[in-house]
């Protein structure tokens, strides 16, 4: 049986949620954007990229609500020492991991481990 490599990145990252997203909008993978599956976009500042189709597990560091999303988008937000954005989830998986949508909290800090 394979064994499934697994690299926890040590540094607390911060993760962003989409926001609405027109019908039908295609993520860069060419997968029709769904906002309720556990799904990601990863930085296009991040070094290295994750490949489409790499799962990573992300846990809220406030409440420590994990899940296992999928890459299957590019964003183009900026990553700072400061705050080191290196996903962004969409709203259900934002939802799921104890993020607010109404009133929008913007972000959530998290730890991250890819599976693949």
């Amino acid at each position: 049986m394979p064994r499934r490599r697994r690299r926890q990145l040590r540094r607390r990252h911060t993760r962003t949620h989409y926001g609405p997203q027109p019908p039908g909008a295609l993520t860069a993978s060419g997968e029709v954007f769904d906002n309720n599956a556990d799904t990601a976009a990863t930085s296009l500042s991040r070094q290295p990229q994750l490949p489409f189709g790499t799962r990573v597990q992300v846990t809220n560091v406030a409440n420590g609500r994990s899940l296992v999303v999928r890459i299957n988008d590019r964003g183009t937000f900026v990553q700072t020492p400061q705050e080191p954005k290196c996903l962004d989830l969409t709203d259900g998986a934002f939802s799921r991991l104890g993020g607010s949508l109404n009133p929008d909290a913007g972000h959530i800090v998290v730890t991250q481990t890819v599976l693949n």
